[in-house]
């Protein structure tokens, strides 16, 4: 596996693979209209250029395996972990730990204090083992439907 910097080629295969995920992954914590409205496939192609300029402007990485995106992530200048992806058939396997890893060694380098993030409750666990704290529990509403998750910090170590 490699982590290296997004290219902008890279854009359709990293929303494929967000969709996927989330219709598979999340399915365990998420009811089939909560993924719809939190990922609607109608939107899929209308996502393409908004999140290619967010990747662009966000400090953005995706893990590869024989050239084929298995995971992704992004951060904001100012410590906003956004997303964090991984391919529903690479679960499991070190490629979030891997993301995390190179996301928050930005983080230090930009001398952050800390990295806020909203985890869903399939990631909740994953980031309390990485350090982060859960801040507060949030309903957010997306077209009528309300979805749970998590406002989580962690402080960054800058040793």
């Amino acid at each position: 596996m490699e982590i290296i910097k997004f290219n902008r080629q890279d854009t359709e295969e990293v929303i494929n693979l967000f969709y996927e995920t989330v219709h598979s992954v999340n399915a365990k914590d998420y009811s089939k209209i909560q993924l719809d409205v939190w990922a609607p496939k109608e939107e899929k192609c209308n996502k393409i250029e908004i999140w290619r300029e967010s990747f662009i402007q966000n400090i953005t990485y995706v893990a590869k395996i024989n050239d084929t995106i298995v995971g992704f992530s992004d951060m904001t200048h100012k410590g906003y972990l956004d997303r964090l992806y991984v391919h529903k058939n690479y679960q499991g396997k070190g490629i979030a730990s891997a993301l995390i890893d190179r996301i928050e060694a930005e983080a230090r380098k930009l001398e952050l204090r800390e990295i806020n993030t909203d985890a869903s409750i399939t990631a909740k666990s994953f980031f309390q083992r990485r350090g982060y704290n859960v801040v507060c529990v949030q309903d957010v509403e997306r077209k009528g439907v309300t979805l749970t998750n998590y406002h989580m910090r962690k402080v960054v170590d800058q040793n």
